[in-house]
Protein backbone atom coordinates (compact mmCIF):
# COMPACT_ATOMS: atom_id res chain seq x y z
CA UNK A 1 0.00 0.00 0.00
CA UNK A 2 1.36 3.31 -1.13
CA UNK A 3 1.93 6.12 1.94
CA UNK A 4 -1.04 8.11 2.76
CA UNK A 5 -0.86 12.09 3.88
CA UNK A 6 -3.58 13.38 6.40
CA UNK A 7 -3.30 16.92 6.70
CA UNK A 8 -3.55 18.46 9.95
CA UNK A 9 -3.89 22.07 8.26
CA UNK A 10 -4.33 22.74 5.02
CA UNK A 11 -0.78 23.65 4.15
CA UNK A 12 0.77 23.06 7.85
CA UNK A 13 1.53 19.80 9.57
CA UNK A 14 0.22 16.41 8.29
CA UNK A 15 0.28 12.76 9.60
CA UNK A 16 2.05 10.04 7.42
CA UNK A 17 -0.09 6.67 7.18
CA UNK A 18 0.86 3.11 6.09
CA UNK A 19 5.05 3.43 6.32
CA UNK A 20 7.35 1.49 7.85
CA UNK A 21 10.75 3.62 8.82
CA UNK A 22 12.99 1.16 9.43
CA UNK A 23 12.84 0.00 6.12
CA UNK A 24 14.45 1.84 2.78
CA UNK A 25 11.37 3.60 1.15
CA UNK A 26 10.43 2.99 -2.42
CA UNK A 27 10.79 5.65 -5.02
CA UNK A 28 7.45 6.37 -5.10
CA UNK A 29 6.97 6.48 -1.55
CA UNK A 30 10.24 8.45 -1.21
CA UNK A 31 8.37 11.45 -3.66
CA UNK A 32 5.44 11.25 -1.43
CA UNK A 33 6.77 11.50 1.76
CA UNK A 34 9.72 14.41 0.48
CA UNK A 35 6.65 16.40 -1.43
CA UNK A 36 4.65 16.30 1.62
CA UNK A 37 7.27 17.92 3.19
CA UNK A 38 7.94 20.46 1.15
CA UNK A 39 4.22 21.95 1.27
CA UNK A 40 3.59 20.77 5.05
CA UNK A 41 6.73 21.28 7.45
CA UNK A 42 6.24 19.15 9.88
CA UNK A 43 5.41 15.79 9.14
CA UNK A 44 3.91 13.02 12.05
CA UNK A 45 4.92 9.27 11.62
CA UNK A 46 3.54 6.94 14.07
CA UNK A 47 3.99 4.13 15.65
CA UNK A 48 7.44 3.22 14.39
CA UNK A 49 9.89 1.07 15.90
CA UNK A 50 13.38 2.33 14.95
CA UNK A 51 16.81 2.01 16.43
CA UNK A 52 19.80 4.49 15.75
CA UNK A 53 21.07 3.54 12.60
CA UNK A 54 17.47 2.80 10.95
CA UNK A 55 16.70 6.30 12.11
CA UNK A 56 19.58 7.84 10.80
CA UNK A 57 19.30 6.06 7.42
CA UNK A 58 15.91 8.16 6.87
CA UNK A 59 17.48 11.25 8.09
CA UNK A 60 20.47 10.96 5.38
CA UNK A 61 17.43 10.74 2.76
CA UNK A 62 16.82 14.45 3.07
CA UNK A 63 20.92 15.43 3.05
CA UNK A 64 24.17 14.90 5.38
CA UNK A 65 23.82 14.79 8.81
CA UNK A 66 25.05 16.95 11.69
CA UNK A 67 27.19 16.17 14.67
CA UNK A 68 25.49 16.75 17.65
CA UNK A 69 26.76 19.72 20.05
CA UNK A 70 27.07 17.37 22.78
CA UNK A 71 29.18 15.79 20.83
CA UNK A 72 31.46 18.54 19.46
CA UNK A 73 32.04 19.53 22.97
CA UNK A 74 34.66 17.90 25.75
CA UNK A 75 33.00 19.64 28.48
CA UNK A 76 29.84 16.95 29.25
CA UNK A 77 29.93 13.28 30.39
CA UNK A 78 29.97 10.25 28.03
CA UNK A 79 27.21 10.32 25.26
CA UNK A 80 25.13 7.72 25.57
CA UNK A 81 23.91 8.14 21.48
CA UNK A 82 25.85 8.14 18.47
CA UNK A 83 27.42 11.39 17.71
CA UNK A 84 25.15 12.00 14.78
CA UNK A 85 22.10 12.21 16.81
CA UNK A 86 21.18 14.80 19.59
CA UNK A 87 19.94 13.58 23.08
CA UNK A 88 17.78 15.92 23.93
CA UNK A 89 16.17 13.38 26.48
CA UNK A 90 16.90 14.16 30.59
CA UNK A 91 18.66 11.03 31.13
CA UNK A 92 22.40 10.40 31.08
CA UNK A 93 24.77 7.95 30.43
CA UNK A 94 24.03 5.50 33.04
CA UNK A 95 19.95 5.56 32.02
CA UNK A 96 19.15 7.41 35.18
CA UNK A 97 17.37 10.86 35.41
CA UNK A 98 19.66 13.87 35.22
CA UNK A 99 20.19 15.95 38.21
CA UNK A 100 18.73 18.88 39.51
CA UNK A 101 22.41 20.45 39.20
CA UNK A 102 23.37 19.01 36.16
CA UNK A 103 25.12 20.79 33.28
CA UNK A 104 23.00 19.46 30.42
CA UNK A 105 19.92 19.97 32.27
CA UNK A 106 20.79 23.65 32.62
CA UNK A 107 21.49 23.65 28.93
CA UNK A 108 18.23 21.14 28.04
CA UNK A 109 15.86 23.61 29.64
CA UNK A 110 16.28 26.53 26.77
CA UNK A 111 14.65 23.71 24.08
CA UNK A 112 11.58 25.42 26.00
CA UNK A 113 12.00 28.82 23.97
CA UNK A 114 11.21 29.15 20.52
CA UNK A 115 13.95 28.45 18.40
CA UNK A 116 14.86 27.08 14.89
CA UNK A 117 17.76 24.18 16.03
CA UNK A 118 21.37 25.26 14.75
CA UNK A 119 20.58 28.51 13.48
CA UNK A 120 23.59 29.50 15.54
CA UNK A 121 25.74 27.29 13.36
CA UNK A 122 26.89 28.71 10.33
CA UNK A 123 25.64 26.04 8.27
CA UNK A 124 21.85 26.10 9.83
CA UNK A 125 19.22 22.39 9.82
CA UNK A 126 16.94 21.81 7.06
CA UNK A 127 15.16 19.27 9.09
CA UNK A 128 15.00 17.71 12.54
CA UNK A 129 13.72 14.09 13.16
CA UNK A 130 12.26 13.32 16.51
CA UNK A 131 11.77 10.18 17.31
CA UNK A 132 10.28 9.31 20.89
CA UNK A 133 11.34 6.61 22.98
CA UNK A 134 9.86 7.42 26.41
CA UNK A 135 7.19 10.36 27.37
CA UNK A 136 6.00 11.11 30.58
CA UNK A 137 2.44 10.75 31.44
CA UNK A 138 1.60 14.66 31.38
CA UNK A 139 3.28 17.68 29.70
CA UNK A 140 6.40 17.43 27.62
CA UNK A 141 4.97 18.14 24.22
CA UNK A 142 6.11 20.11 21.44
CA UNK A 143 5.01 23.62 19.95
CA UNK A 144 5.71 24.41 16.04
CA UNK A 145 4.92 27.53 14.83
CA UNK A 146 4.21 28.12 10.97
CA UNK A 147 7.05 31.05 9.93
CA UNK A 148 5.50 31.01 6.37
CA UNK A 149 2.31 31.89 7.28
CA UNK A 150 3.73 34.35 9.68
CA UNK A 151 5.06 36.15 7.49
CA UNK A 152 2.51 35.75 5.02
CA UNK A 153 0.23 37.84 8.00
CA UNK A 154 2.69 40.81 8.31
CA UNK A 155 1.92 43.83 7.04
CA UNK A 156 3.50 45.23 3.63
CA UNK A 157 5.88 47.71 5.38
CA UNK A 158 7.03 45.36 7.80
CA UNK A 159 8.00 42.89 4.95
CA UNK A 160 9.89 45.94 3.67
CA UNK A 161 11.78 46.44 6.40
CA UNK A 162 12.44 42.98 7.08
CA UNK A 163 14.17 42.72 3.40
CA UNK A 164 18.00 42.33 3.43
CA UNK A 165 18.00 42.61 7.58
CA UNK A 166 20.57 40.04 9.28
CA UNK A 167 20.97 38.90 12.64
CA UNK A 168 23.36 37.40 14.73
CA UNK A 169 22.51 34.06 16.57
CA UNK A 170 24.02 32.37 18.97
CA UNK A 171 23.55 29.51 21.26
CA UNK A 172 24.77 31.98 24.13
CA UNK A 173 22.41 34.49 23.47
CA UNK A 174 19.52 32.34 23.58
CA UNK A 175 20.76 30.28 26.66
CA UNK A 176 21.81 34.13 28.44
CA UNK A 177 17.90 34.99 28.40
CA UNK A 178 16.97 31.74 30.79
CA UNK A 179 20.04 33.12 33.19
CA UNK A 180 22.48 30.51 31.76
CA UNK A 181 26.04 31.93 31.03
CA UNK A 182 28.61 29.19 32.25
CA UNK A 183 29.92 28.20 28.62
CA UNK A 184 33.87 27.09 28.48
CA UNK A 185 36.05 29.11 26.33
CA UNK A 186 36.22 25.82 23.88
CA UNK A 187 32.43 25.58 23.83
CA UNK A 188 32.54 29.77 22.56
CA UNK A 189 34.96 28.90 20.23
CA UNK A 190 33.86 26.06 18.75
CA UNK A 191 30.24 28.47 19.03
CA UNK A 192 30.52 32.16 18.09
CA UNK A 193 27.99 34.31 16.63
CA UNK A 194 27.12 33.70 13.53
CA UNK A 195 24.39 35.57 10.63
CA UNK A 196 21.35 34.28 8.89
CA UNK A 197 19.09 36.53 7.24
CA UNK A 198 15.54 37.20 8.85
CA UNK A 199 13.23 36.42 5.61
CA UNK A 200 14.31 33.86 3.07
CA UNK A 201 13.09 32.39 0.43
CA UNK A 202 12.02 28.41 1.09
CA UNK A 203 13.31 26.28 -1.35
CA UNK A 204 10.86 23.58 -1.60
CA UNK A 205 7.70 25.38 -2.10
CA UNK A 206 9.06 29.29 -3.53
CA UNK A 207 7.03 30.75 -0.19
CA UNK A 208 8.63 33.81 1.62
CA UNK A 209 9.39 32.80 5.54
CA UNK A 210 11.01 34.55 8.63
CA UNK A 211 13.75 32.89 9.52
CA UNK A 212 13.97 33.58 13.80
CA UNK A 213 15.10 31.91 16.72
CA UNK A 214 15.66 32.70 20.05
CA UNK A 215 19.01 32.29 19.31
CA UNK A 216 19.19 35.72 17.67
CA UNK A 217 20.91 38.51 20.31
CA UNK A 218 21.39 41.00 17.49
CA UNK A 219 20.70 42.88 14.40
CA UNK A 220 23.32 43.77 12.59
CA UNK A 221 23.68 47.47 11.44
CA UNK A 222 21.03 48.30 14.01
CA UNK A 223 21.25 50.03 17.73
CA UNK A 224 21.04 46.41 20.25
CA UNK A 225 18.04 47.79 21.87
CA UNK A 226 16.04 47.94 18.87
CA UNK A 227 17.18 44.83 16.69
CA UNK A 228 16.47 42.96 20.53
CA UNK A 229 12.38 44.78 20.34
CA UNK A 230 12.62 43.65 16.45
CA UNK A 231 13.31 39.93 17.20
CA UNK A 232 10.88 40.27 20.27
CA UNK A 233 8.21 41.34 18.49
CA UNK A 234 8.56 39.08 15.58
CA UNK A 235 8.87 35.82 17.70
CA UNK A 236 5.23 37.02 19.74
CA UNK A 237 4.10 38.00 15.89
CA UNK A 238 5.46 34.03 14.81
CA UNK A 239 4.06 32.08 17.71
CA UNK A 240 0.22 33.18 18.17
CA UNK A 241 -1.93 30.34 17.93
CA UNK A 242 -3.24 30.62 14.69
CA UNK A 243 0.47 29.66 13.49
CA UNK A 244 0.40 26.95 16.02
CA UNK A 245 0.52 22.95 15.71
CA UNK A 246 0.74 21.18 19.50
CA UNK A 247 1.68 17.48 18.78
CA UNK A 248 1.25 15.06 22.06
CA UNK A 249 3.47 12.73 21.47
CA UNK A 250 3.22 9.12 21.83
CA UNK A 251 6.12 6.53 22.15
CA UNK A 252 7.04 5.32 18.45
CA UNK A 253 6.19 9.07 16.94
CA UNK A 254 8.67 10.10 14.46
CA UNK A 255 8.24 13.78 14.05
CA UNK A 256 10.64 15.45 11.35
CA UNK A 257 10.23 19.44 10.56
CA UNK A 258 11.75 21.88 8.24
CA UNK A 259 14.19 23.91 10.12
CA UNK A 260 14.22 26.33 7.36
CA UNK A 261 10.80 27.45 7.85
CA UNK A 262 9.25 26.59 11.24
CA UNK A 263 10.21 27.65 15.16
CA UNK A 264 9.70 24.96 17.55
CA UNK A 265 9.30 24.99 21.37
CA UNK A 266 9.20 21.88 24.05
CA UNK A 267 6.43 22.48 26.62
CA UNK A 268 7.70 22.01 29.97
CA UNK A 269 7.17 18.59 32.60
CA UNK A 270 8.50 17.37 35.64
CA UNK A 271 11.76 16.75 34.50
CA UNK A 272 13.20 15.13 37.66
CA UNK A 273 10.69 13.00 38.21
CA UNK A 274 9.46 11.62 34.80
CA UNK A 275 11.88 10.09 31.90
CA UNK A 276 11.61 11.80 28.41
CA UNK A 277 13.70 9.89 26.26
CA UNK A 278 14.03 11.49 22.92
CA UNK A 279 16.47 11.29 19.93
CA UNK A 280 16.90 13.61 17.26
CA UNK A 281 18.62 13.32 13.44
CA UNK A 282 19.80 16.76 11.66
CA UNK A 283 20.23 17.53 8.68
CA UNK A 284 22.53 20.36 7.10
CA UNK A 285 20.78 22.77 4.89
CA UNK A 286 23.18 23.47 1.44
CA UNK A 287 24.53 26.64 2.44
CA UNK A 288 24.70 29.70 5.12
CA UNK A 289 21.03 31.88 4.85
CA UNK A 290 23.16 34.83 3.62
CA UNK A 291 25.04 32.71 1.00
CA UNK A 292 21.53 31.54 -0.23
CA UNK A 293 19.45 34.64 -0.33
CA UNK A 294 22.70 36.50 -1.36
CA UNK A 295 22.66 39.17 0.91
CA UNK A 296 25.97 40.51 1.64
CA UNK A 297 27.46 41.28 5.62
CA UNK A 298 28.76 44.95 5.85
CA UNK A 299 31.97 44.97 8.29
CA UNK A 300 31.17 46.84 11.43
Amino acid sequence: MAVTVFPITDDFAAEIGDVDLSRPLSPTDWQAVEAAFETYSVLVFPNQSLNQDQHLDFARRFGPLETSVYAISQSFDKLRLKPEIADVSNIDDKNEILARDSRKRAIEVGNRLWHTDSSFKRLPAKASLLYCREMPPVGGHTEFADMRAAYDALPAETKTRLTGLVAEHALMYSRARLGFTAFTDEERRQLPPVPQVMVRRHAGSGRMTLYLASHAGRVLGMPEAEGKALIDQLLAHASQRQFVYTHRWRVGDLVMWDDRCTMHRGRPYEDLRWRRDMQRATVSDVAPTCEQEGVRIAAE
